[in-house]
Formats: C-alpha cells, sequence, structure tokens
C-alpha cells in the first residue's frame, strides 16, 4: 500500500538557497550587440576536455603503474627505517605510504590493523603473505597490546574475517579470563559481527556489512555478487583457492540487516524483548499521512465538513508480477527473521486464510480485458512459490482483500481514498468479502467515507463509463492525486527481481522488507524538497486554472452555468446512484453495438492480442528445452497446452459473433487428415484478428470516412485563412479607427495548437493540465443552436471546472501535509527523547550506548523540522503548525477548544472557483 505522497525526485547533495535573488533571465527592451556577446565567452582551455589531455599524459601513468611493483622511492634502502636493524622486506598495500619496513615492525604496526594486505619481496618480486602466517595475534577482551593469561585460540586456529578490501585468515585468541564475555560478544565488541552464535569461525567487519547494505539499495547488487567481488579481489588468479564463506556471509547479511531493523524503530529499548514486537512495528511511517494523536490537531473528527476532507487518508493498491520466487526452500528451512513486523503481513495467517479460501470463483470483469482480473485464476505458475509482489503473492481478490484490510487495521481515520487500477471491478461485493474476513479485520465502513478511484496512467485503459466514474480528476477533495505512486516503488525494487527468484521464502521476504524501508526512508528525509516543488507548482497552476476557467465562464450564459453547477453538485453528493446524470460524461451520438453481454467489441481485440503473447511466450519456453526433454518438463508443458486451448477455444466461440466470416477461413485452413502429428498446436493456432485480414470488406468505409474528414479539415483551413485576413484587416486599421485592446480577444491563430476540438489538449498535456484553446471563449460559440456544441461546452465547462478546483485544493492538501509532517516529526523527536530514560538497568556502558542513540535520534528529528520549515518558509502557515507541533510534544497538554482548532483550519480551506 502506498500514501497519496511520492516523491518522484530525492534530492542527494545539499540543496542551494539563492535568498532573494532569482537566477531567471528577464525580458528586456535592448538588443544586445551580437560581437559584444561573443567577446564575453570564456576561451576554451585543455580543461574543459580533460579526457584528451590524459592521453597525452598516458604513459607517465602506465610507467608510474609499473613502478609501484617494485621499491619505488625506497630501492636503495638496506635497512628498515622504522627500528635501523631489519631488512626493509614487506610493503602494505592499504597504510599510507610505499615504504618497506622490517618484518617485526610490519607486525608490530599492523596490530590494529590485522586486515591490511601485505607484501613480500622475494628477490624479484612481490608476493602476498597474510600478517597471521608473519606471527600477528588478535587478542579479543583486552586492550590492543595486553596479552591474556588464559588466551582461548579460534576453533582449530582458523579463523576467517571478511572485510572491504577482501577475505583474510585472522590468528585470533579469544580471553578466556574467569569474568571473560562469551566468544560472540567478544567479537561484536571489536565491531566484527559472528557467522554463528556458538564456536565462530568467521566473521565480518561493520563496515562492510555497512558499505554493502547501502551498496545494495543504490545499486541493487546481489550478496553473490558483492562477496565474489571480494574474493576475486582476494585472489584474481585462482591459484590460491580457498573455502567458500558465501553461506555465512549471506546470512550475517541478513542478521545485520533485520538488527539495523530493530534498532532504528526503538525495539531495543523494549524491557520485554524483540519477539514481542508487533505487526508493522518496524515499517518507516510517512510523516505525510494523517495519524491521530501524532501529527492531528485535537477533535480534528469534529471539524465542519468543509474542511474534514483534510484529514483523509490516501492508499495505492497495486501488484508486481515480475517479484516472482521459484520453488526454492520452503518456510520451515527458511522461515525469515521478520515475521509480519515490517511490510509483508504475517506469513502463517495469511496462508491459513488463502488456503481456506482457494476454491472461490473469480468474478470476471466487465470492463476492459485486465490480465489481473480475468486471469487471476490462470497465471502460469508452475514450479514457483510466489507469483510477484504488490506486498502480496498474486492479484486474486482473496489476497488483496487481505491486504487491504490488514493495512488498514487499527487506523482511526474515517476517510478513505482508495486507489487500485482495477477498482471498478475490485470495489464490487468488498463488503461483502469482508465477511470471510478475520473477525479483527473487520472495517466499520458504514461510519466511514470510502471512495475509490483508479490511477491517472491507467486509467485510458478502461471504458468510458470507468473513466468519469473513477476519476481523480473529477472527483472533490482529492487535490491532484495522480496514484501512480506503487509504480514508481516498483521501477526501484524491479532490478532486484532476478535475484529474488532463487531466494528461499525467509530471506526474500526479509530482503525485500530492507528495499521497501530504504525507498520509504529516502522518501522522508526528501519530503522538505518534494513538498516545496509541489506547492509551487500546485500554486502557479492553480492561478493558471482559475484565470482560464473565469474566462471560459465569462464567455458563457449565466442561467446555463448555474444549472451546470447544480448538476456537479447532484453528481457529486450522489456517486453511487447510477440514475443521476454524469455532467462529465459526454452524450453518445452514435451508439456502439455489442454483440455479447459481457464481452465488448474492445475487450474482444484486447483478449485476442493477449492471446497472441501467450502463444509467443509458450514458442520460448518450448524453444528453451533440450533434446533430452524430461517427464516433468513435458508435464509442464502438457499443462500450459491445454490451458491456452481452452482460452482460444473460448475465444473463438465470441469470434463468431463479430467477424463471422473467420468461420469460412477456419475451415479451408484445416486440411483433413488422420495424423495426430499434424494436428495444430495452440501455440501455432491462427487467431485471425482484424489486422491479419486482407480486404475482408474492401475500402469502401474508409475512402468514405476519410473523404469526410478531408471535407472537415478543408472547411476548417478555410476558416483560419478567412480569420488570418481579417485579423490583418484589423491591425491595419485598429490605430486609425482608435480601437485598442481588440487583440487580447481576436488573437493571433497559431494554427498548429489553436486549432484543434474542445476535448484535444496540446502536445504533451494530460487532462488535469489541459487548457481549451481561445478559439471556443469568443462571442458565438454560446450561441450556437448545434446540440454537439452545447454539449461538448457543458462537459468542458465542468471540465475546466473540476481542473480549477483540484488544483486549488492540490494547494491546501500540501498545507496540511507540510503541517502535519512537522508535527509529526516534532512529536517523533519526544518520543525518542523518552527512550533516553525508559530502559537504565543495565551497565553504566548499555546505559551511555542506549542514551546515546536515542538522543541522536530526538535531534537528528529536530534538526531534519527545523530544514523543512525553513525550506517552506513562503509557503508552510508556521504559526498553526508550532500550536498543534506544542501540543505533540506535551503528553500531559489540555486540549484545545474545538473552535480554537476550526479558526486554524480554516487557513487551509482552499478558495474553491465555483461560479
Amino acid at each position: 500500500m502506498h500514501s497519496r505522497i511520492d516523491h518522484m525526485k530525492v534530492e542527494e547533495g545539499p540543496a542551494l538557497d539563492y535568498g532573494d535573488y532569482s537566477l531567471e533571465v528577464q525580458d528586456t527592451d535592448f538588443e544586445v550587440d551580437a560581437g559584444a556577446a561573443n567577446a564575453n565567452q570564456r576561451d576554451r582551455t585543455a580543461s574543459d576536455n580533460p579526457l584528451s589531455q590524459w592521453m597525452e599524459d598516458q604513459d607517465i601513468y602506465l610507467q608510474e603503474l609499473l613502478q609501484n611493483k617494485g621499491h619505488e622511492d625506497y630501492i636503495h634502502n638496506t635497512v628498515c627505517r622504522n627500528c635501523g636493524s631489519g631488512a626493509p622486506r614487506f610493503c602494505c598495500r592499504d597504510c599510507f605510504g610505499t615504504e618497506l619496513c622490517c618484518h617485526n615492525c610490519v607486525v608490530t604496526l599492523h596490530a590494529k590493523h590485522p586486515t591490511h594486505r601485505i607484501q613480500e619481496w622475494i628477490g624479484l618480486y612481490f608476493v602476498t603473505i597474510s600478517l597471521k602466517k608473519l606471527g600477528l595475534r588478535m587478542q579479543l577482551g583486552h586492550p590492543v597490546g595486553e596479552h591474556c593469561l588464559l588466551p582461548q585460540r579460534a576453533f582449530n586456529d582458523d579463523f576467517t574475517l571478511i572485510d572491504t578490501n577482501g577475505i583474510h585468515e585472522i590468528g585470533l585468541d579469544f580471553c578466556g579470563c574467569e569474568v571473560a564475555e562469551r566468544h560472540t560478544k567478544q567479537l561484536l565488541r571489536t565491531a566484527w559481527f559472528p557467522a554463528t552464535s556458538t564456536d565462530p569461525r568467521s566473521a565480518a567487519t561493520f563496515r562492510i556489512l555497512e558499505q554493502y547494505h547501502l551498496l545494495s539499495f543504490k545499486s541493487k547488487a546481489s550478496g553473490y555478487e558483492f562477496y565474489h567481488s571480494l574474493a576475486r579481489l582476494t585472489d584474481n588468479t585462482g591459484l590460491q583457492p580457498r573455502k567458500d564463506h558465501y553461506e555465512a556471509f549471506l546470512r550475517i547479511i541478513q542478521e545485520w540487516q533485520h538488527l539495523k531493523m530493530l534498532k532504528r524503530v526503538g525495539r531495543g529499548y523494549d524491557p520485554s524483548s524483540v519477539k514481542n514486537t508487533k505487526s508493522g512495528e518496524c515499517a518507516v511511517l510517512c510523516p505525510a499521512c494523517p495519524q491521530p494523536g501524532r501529527n492531528l490537531p485535537d477533535n480534528w473528527e469534529e471539524a465542519p465538513k468543509e474542511i474534514h476532507w483534510l484529514y483523509g487518508l490516501f492508499l495505492a493498491i497495486d501488484a508486481n508480477f515480475r517479484l516472482k520466487r521459484r520453488m526454492v526452500s520452503k518456510d520451515s528451512v527458511d522461515p525469515g527473521l521478520s515475521h509480519g513486523w515490517a511490510y509483508f503481513v504475517e506469513e502463517t495467517t495469511y496462508k491459513k486464510f488463502i488456503q481456506s479460501h482457494g476454491g472461490t470463483l473469480q468474478q470476471k470483469s466487465t470492463c476492459s480485458s485486465h490480465n489481473a482480473v480475468n486471469m487471476a485464476d490462470m497465471k502460469v505458475s508452475q514450479g514457483l512459490a510466489a507469483t510477484g509482489v504488490g506486498t502480496i503473492n498474486c492479484e486474486r481478490y482473496t489476497n488483496m482483500d487481505f491486504l487491504f484490510f490488514s493495512t488498514l487495521h487499527g487506523r482511526g481515520i474515517d476517510t478513505l481514498n482508495i486507489s487500485y487500477n482495477i477498482a471498478c471491478q475490485w470495489h464490487k461485493n468488498l463488503w461483502e468479502r469482508m465477511s470471510a474476513m478475520p473477525s479483527e479485520l473487520h472495517l466499520d465502513h458504514a461510519m466511514k467515507s470510502v471512495r475509490f478511484f483508479m490511477p491517472k496512467f491507467h486509467l485510458p485503459a478502461h471504458i468510458l463509463k470507468c473513466q468519469t466514474m473513477f476519476s481523480f480528476n473529477f472527483s472533490k477533495n482529492v487535490g491532484c492525486t495522480d496514484g501512480e505512486a506503487p509504480e514508481r516503488g516498483w521501477s526501484n525494487i524491479n532490478p532486484v527481481a532476478s535475484s529474488m527468484k532463487e531466494m528461499g521464502p525467509g530471506l526474500r521476504r526479509d530482503t525485500l522488507d530492507n528495499h521497501f524501508g530504504d525507498w520509504s526512508w529516502k522518501k522522508v528525509v526528501g519530503l522538505g524538497s518534494t513538498l516545496l516543488r509541489k506547492i509551487k507548482e500546485a500554486k502557479e497552476e492553480s492561478e493558471v486554472h482559475r484565470i482560464a476557467f473565469e474566462e471560459l465562464n465569462g464567455a458563457l450564459r449565466l442561467e446555463t452555468t448555474g444549472l451546470w453547477t447544480i448538476a456537479i453538485e447532484h453528481w457529486e453528493d450522489n456517486l453511487n446512484d447510477s440514475s443521476v446524470t454524469n455532467p462529465f460524461k459526454a452524450k453518445v451520438i452514435r451508439t456502439d453495438v455489442s454483440m455479447h453481454a459481457d464481452v465488448s467489441s474492445s475487450i474482444f481485440i484486447a483478449s485476442g492480442i493477449d492471446l497472441e503473447n501467450e502463444q509467443c511466450c509458450l514458442k520460448v519456453d518450448i524453444g528453451k528445452q533440450g533434446l533430452h526433454t524430461t517427464d516433468t518438463q513435458m508435464g509442464t508443458v502438457q499443462r500450459q497446452w491445454n490451458t491456452l486451448q481452452c482460452k482460444i477455444d473460448t475465444w473463438k466461440h465470441i469470434q463468431t459473433l463479430y467477424t463471422p466470416a473467420v468461420q469460412l477461413l477456419e475451415s479451408r485452413a484445416k486440411q483433413p487428415s488422420h495424423s495426430t502429428s499434424d494436428m495444430i498446436k495452440p501455440e501455432d493456432s491462427q487467431l485471425w484478428l482484424p489486422s491479419t485480414l486482407d480486404w475482408l470488406h474492401g475500402q469502401s468505409a474508409n475512402t468514405r470516412a476519410q473523404n469526410a474528414v478531408s471535407r472537415v479539415e478543408a472547411r476548417a483551413t478555410a476558416a483560419a485563412e478567412k480569420y488570418h485576413a481579417a485579423h490583418m484587416a484589423l491591425s491595419s486599421l485598429a490605430h486609425v479607427l482608435r480601437k485598442v485592446g481588440w487583440d487580447h480577444k481576436y488573437q493571433v491563430l497559431d494554427r498548429k495548437n489553436d486549432i484543434r476540438g474542445m476535448s484535444v489538449p496540446k502536445r504533451g498535456e494530460s487532462e488535469g493540465r489541459r487548457q481549451l484553446s481561445w478559439i471556443w471563449l469568443v462571442e458565438g460559440v454560446r450561441d450556437d443552436e448545434d446540440e454537439v456544441i452545447q454539449y461538448s461546452l457543458r462537459v468542458e465547462w465542468c471540465k475546466a471546472c473540476a481542473r480549477s478546483m483540484r488544483w486549488a485544493e492540490e494547494v491546501g492538501l500540501l498545507q496540511e501535509e507540510m503541517h502535519r509532517v512537522s508535527c509529526f516529526l516534532r512529536w517523533h523527536a519526544s518520543w525518542w527523547s523518552t527512550k533516553i530514560v525508559e530502559r537504565m538497568l543495565g551497565t553504566a556502558a548499555d546505559n551511555e550506548g542506549l542514551g546515546a542513540y536515542a538522543c541522536r535520534q530526538a535531534q537528528f528529528r529536530d534538526d531534519l523540522t527545523d530544514c523543512f520549515e525553513k525550506k517552506w518558509a513562503a509557503h508552510h502557515p508556521l504559526t498553526v503548525a508550532d500550536t498543534r507541533c506544542n501540543n505533540m510534544r506535551s503528553v500531559d497538554s489540555a486540549p484545545e477548544s474545538m473552535a480554537a482548532s476550526e479558526a486554524e483550519l480554516d487557513l487551509y480551506l482552499p478558495e474553491l472557483p465555483l461560479p
């Protein structure tokens, strides 16, 4: 599930604050001399093309690299410069400089650096040698340089440490004193993470884990790729094979990331232990979403209807079928570490519910042919344990229902705006299906306002009725929400899909939890820039569309627009009443005859295209099989054949209604044969889509249509020429006739952008930003008695009104979200401050660490809030935010009166441009 706020741009560098200075180019009333402009240009130098300059010096660089393989400047040194006695035969690849030292000195100097890579000069060249072979022993449990009286060597004196510069053999001694800590604690105190909890034989440094943790988020590198890169860094020749520690490293990564997640949500301060972590407790919360008790005012439930919508929750639902998982391992072997604590629901409860409702038949779509609906029971899933993730495993209603109600469990928000790309089908009978859910997940929907929408990018794929009923653009109190936040999140996670296929169930869930958490965190810290960019755009667009609507409204009769206003308000108040006329829907002049009750002509064609795609995929799968196909592989292919053949037979039965002539072509294509080897396979079956039929009905209809279009275009061109001539004449006579201001009404005609239909946008314009061409605002249009023109004017007036309202709402909604972000971060800082003294029952060192981390987290959130509010100073109602945030800081603060809350909230109410 995703919230309304989506952060398409997360700025990773410091923001540049130019104060009152503007970098925009200003128009001037004089011309700049071209020669003077060229004279001000800087002459290009060699530094403008550094690569070309470097190519001239590449021989120098190459010689230096080769010299680095010898003694370099120390070739004449015969004694160690550190002790003045030993032979200088050893150098370190990781220490600063290339000076050589003797055996004793190299061991002494690396008492704190056991993973540095040492090389020994053997007369002709350097060879790699470990510090362990040189005699370095690392003593744990004591300060550096202090020896333990009862040292305990690692098991078989074989200990491996993975660090940023490779995989190393370490001579390790544990402390065996009477008061010594257990071996794992001794390793952790050294910032080494053990691979096992008993008798550890390998570990990884904290710095390599931190490096991979961040690298996996930015580059999506898998643990396999990263570990084997380290292995090659250690030995890139293959002449010194080492024991493979990949599985141990993978386990360490999983445990490290899990602990990081627990630490960052404060689970280390709970005296009841980590095992009592609640479902979803480790998820990164969105500061912009409404959260009672954290970022909403007192008595927000009693806010007037005009502003209550500002406290609504926006949720977006989607599924990602690329995140599949093969039948690798099982939950009993790989249960994972996070049992529904972050972004996944609790696995046992979820699977139990799915199994108990696995036989539920899926209702077929009555809208466009969506695979997510019509093929939910037919997806190719052989050999797959999971067919995808949308925080789910597939997209049957049963699965999505469970996730939907799990997400809303325990939330006190009473206004819900739900976005889903098949919402037109999914919302049907949703509350009846809720009765099958566990009772604790039931939602008192009668006491809530729940609306369903479809994301803006997906909307055009639906039938016209759905495009108006489920549109964000035509629904009040949603601002300019687009509902596409999940798609942007999928683009971030899709690169890890290939590695996810081979993971066990637990590791896969833990890995996805970590990636989802990182994505959410980047969005949180980027809220300052994101909301600033959005509100600047919203204020500008709000003014543009307010003026555009006022111009259109002024060009029409007041009595007409009054009726249209009533129609909009009546439709908005009765969205679920099909008898109420939709003012945004144009009158259909031509009836689209459907030959089938459930499958329209467009759905029929779309389904045929889907079948063609399935045929291609099946051919690819069959082609991948070798000469010696196993029985299992043949069984898989046979099941795919049967499924595809059933779909083709059903589709061809409907095809006889829309293209009956295909029956003749079908019969001609079938040749009588008694050999089963000559039977047409499903992947080779001819579908006879209309695009593949040559001259089936002739071209007379197309010719007539083209002639009609040509006549309309000719009339438009003639009218444009006539207008252009008249405009030229007026331009010449206006000065003589002393006419001024006429050119604001009768503008110069841009034939590329101005001559277009009412509903046709400029290239690149979306519905939310579209503006009506000025040619429809001049006198005479409103008096046109053509029925089509009047219907079109009504629809365009309603849409222009909606655009103006949505942008005004967006300004108010963004201000409220800024407000909530500030309050949430202040509350979160206060929450961390309470942790400083919440669990002070351990040793002095434990208490200091707990207090230091909590204090740092609290200060960071205060600093982040200050940074955001400084950015938003010109747009953020700070006086209101301060009042609410102060309430959030104090646990015992008295609630303010509702009157005060209403007065504050009035600042957020947008000026809606209704006539």
